[in-house]
């Protein structure tokens, strides 16, 4: 099976997102906003193992702010338009953490935090819709309390497996 590990940021983050996404990106209806801590990794055996790794790096950590730059691109690399996210010390050592203790080798890329408004775009489509999305004035901060580790179905969409709660209990 497919899991990966996610924030999700609060559904007003979310709400704002998806009146993007719905528009620019084709994920939109397979998984909602989020920050991607650990990319997607095949496990075949008991989920169990993923879930007690994830519950001992939850309390090793306490809630932290998110906040949120501003609207940014990936491109010449791909033509993704997104949320850009403050790297702070803890979602970075969260996300280090994460991939020396859970299966599924080294990230693809460095670590950005971000959360995805479109993507898979045209050129002309990315440099019309970054264009005037980059303009957006994103000024949004707000307390990150857990993280989700979420499932591949069959369809392609993701659902939450569990949910940990950072911090001691």
């Amino acid at each position: 099976m497919k899991y990966g590990v996610v924030i999700f940021p609060s559904k007003k983050l979310q709400d704002l997102a998806n009146s993007y996404r719905k528009r620019y990106d084709p994920h939109y209806a397979l998984i909602p906003p989020h920050i991607t801590l650990k990319e997607a990794f095949e496990f075949e055996k008991d989920p169990k193992q993923i879930t007690d790794i994830l519950t001992t790096v939850a309390k090793k950590y306490q809630p932290f702010y998110l906040k949120f730059l501003k609207v940014s691109s990936f491109q010449p690399i791909t033509n993704t338009i997104y949320f850009k996210i403050e790297k702070t010390d803890e979602l970075q050592e969260i996300h280090d953490d994460l991939y020396t203790t859970l299966p599924g080798g080294e990230p693809e890329h460095p670590f950005v935090p971000h959360v995805t408004l479109g993507q898979k775009l045209s050129n002309d489509e990315h440099s019309d819709v970054f264009g005037s999305l980059r303009m957006l004035g994103v000024n949004h901060e707000e307390v990150v309390d857990r993280f989700h580790l979420v499932y591949q179905l069959e369809n392609g969409s993701w659902s939450t497996y569990e949910t940990f709660r950072l911090g001691k209990e």
